[in-house]
């Protein structure tokens, strides 16, 4: 199949990587990426990769809540917007039996050191139904005691008791969903958040002792401007983030038909968002913020800045992460598993879900097996994506396999002469200035990535 191409150097000018660079390329938190999966994958194919897995490696979790009051105009996850709370109770049931069909599936209870409880808002769930989901992952995983139990939370619509329940509960990293503070930005995005409500809960947060809170900004938003961003990274730094994840909003309206209610007219073109993301990166810096990978930003004193530090960052359908167990097992609609063997996606329709739960299957709806070729592709992205930098011949190496990549360092060869990487006796590495571009870096190693055949979101 046919890698991404690249432009050609043909002029002396001085490179211009918003025009030049302004290519749609996957945000690789897996690799093959989802676009590829396919309904060769089945619950029999999953149930046979659990039945394999080695019992005595470490493994992480990921529960899809997929439900929201309101409808986030940016948003790009699987959700469903409820006003009652029956049919969220309804799923916990059948992700609770979902826990019991995957686990027992197993050879024997894993030890979990991550789990990550994602959405839609996570925070809709009540007190009762966390404490019985906790108490299910307790009965069938052997839960560290030092496990990191991580939550993305909607400050909007949390109350102090409901913060007192995680805090019960284990919880003890928070990501809030904050985007931007400007009230015309969020009005443009239907995501009215005063700071004030975002301040309340971080201090019930700490005072309830979950110290962990990370904070989701964006840049590319209706709107937006530098001074926006500046100003956006400075409020946020008020609330004494332990973790900021800065990232580029992605207007695929095509793919999520809620996005078509955002001005296209007041989003800003490529230049814009570039300058954007240098400038919040920039200001992030200067606050002392360690810079992780693309677009993550921690204290130089977390995990997550120190895991970079020491070559051990990780990423998955999360994106960066500290977590570097080769197993997570996805819950919940929508949900993908990522395992030795390759990549399982539950349903994402709820009803087709439950039923296929109910019935005591495993609710498999597609996902794609990895041969030695994807190995070696998905450790040469991850490493790109992770460390800026890949040893081609030593990843190689490791699969038996020569390290011929002749034409993607020719479809490289732009980026090359424009400064952003450097190939050395095959081993590459991501220039500081290269930074934004890793994923299009990336994109060259990508097999299955034909011209064309896909839209993605943009790479800056």
């Amino acid at each position: 199949m046919n890698m991404v191409n690249l432009p050609n150097v043909t002029h002396s000018a001085p490179p211009t990587p918003w025009q030049r660079y302004d290519l749609r390329v996957p945000r690789y938190t897996s690799y093959p990426t989802a676009p590829h999966f396919h309904a060769g994958v089945t619950a029999a194919s999953y149930g046979q990769w659990l039945r394999q897995l080695d019992p005595n490696l470490p493994l992480s979790l990921y529960f899809h809540i997929p439900f929201c009051a309101e409808m986030c105009w940016y948003c790009g996850c699987h959700n469903k917007i409820v006003k009652r709370y029956d049919p969220v109770r309804r799923y916990m049931d059948t992700l609770l039996t979902e826990i019991d069909l995957v686990s027992s599936r197993m050879p024997a209870p894993m030890t979990v050191h991550h789990l990550h409880w994602g959405g839609g808002s996570p925070s809709m769930l009540r007190g009762d139904d966390w404490q019985r989901a906790m108490d299910r992952l307790h009965q069938r995983f052997d839960v560290a005691g030092d496990a990191e139990i991580a939550l993305e939370l909607d400050p909007r619509t949390t109350t102090e008791s409901y913060v007192a329940t995680l805090a019960s509960a284990g919880v003890n990293r928070v990501s809030i969903g904050v985007q931007d503070f400007d009230d015309t930005v969020q009005r443009a995005i239907n995501r009215p958040q005063p700071f004030d409500v975002t301040q309340r809960v971080v201090d019930w947060l700490r005072g309830h002792g979950i110290d962990a809170v990370n904070l989701d900004l964006m840049y590319g938003l209706p709107h937006q401007t530098e001074a926006l961003v500046r100003d956006m990274v400075d409020q946020a730094m008020l609330l004494n983030p332990s973790r900021i994840a800065l990232f580029g909003y992605a207007h695929v309206p095509w793919m999520k038909s809620h996005q078509r209610l955002i001005d296209e007219a007041a989003l800003p073109d490529a230049l814009a968002r570039w300058r954007q993301a240098e400038v919040a990166a920039e200001r992030l810096t200067e606050y002392g913020f360690i810079r992780v990978g693309l677009d993550h930003f921690a204290h130089a004193d977390d995990a997550m800045a120190r895991a970079a530090g020491d070559g051990k960052l990780g990423r998955n359908f999360q994106g960066y992460t500290t977590d570097r167990a080769e197993t997570l097992i996805g819950f919940g609609a929508s949900a993908i598993s990522g395992m030795p063997q390759g990549y399982a996606q539950n349903s994402p329709a709820l009803r087709d879900y439950a039923r296929a739960v109910s019935d005591g299957r495993l609710p498999i709806a597609r996902g794609i097996a990895m041969d030695g070729d994807d190995r070696l592709r998905r450790d040469i992205i991850q490493s790109i994506m992770c460390d800026l930098e890949a040893d081609i011949p030593d990843i190689c190496a490791r699969y038996g396999k020569a390290a011929d990549f002749t034409k993607t360092w020719e479809k490289l060869a732009p980026l090359r002469a424009d400064g952003y990487i450097t190939i050395e006796n095959s081993r590459l590495r991501v220039t500081e200035a290269g930074r934004p571009l890793v994923r299009v870096v990336a994109a060259a190693f990508d097999a299955y990535l034909e011209n064309g055949a896909a839209r993605h979101s943009q790479a800056v």
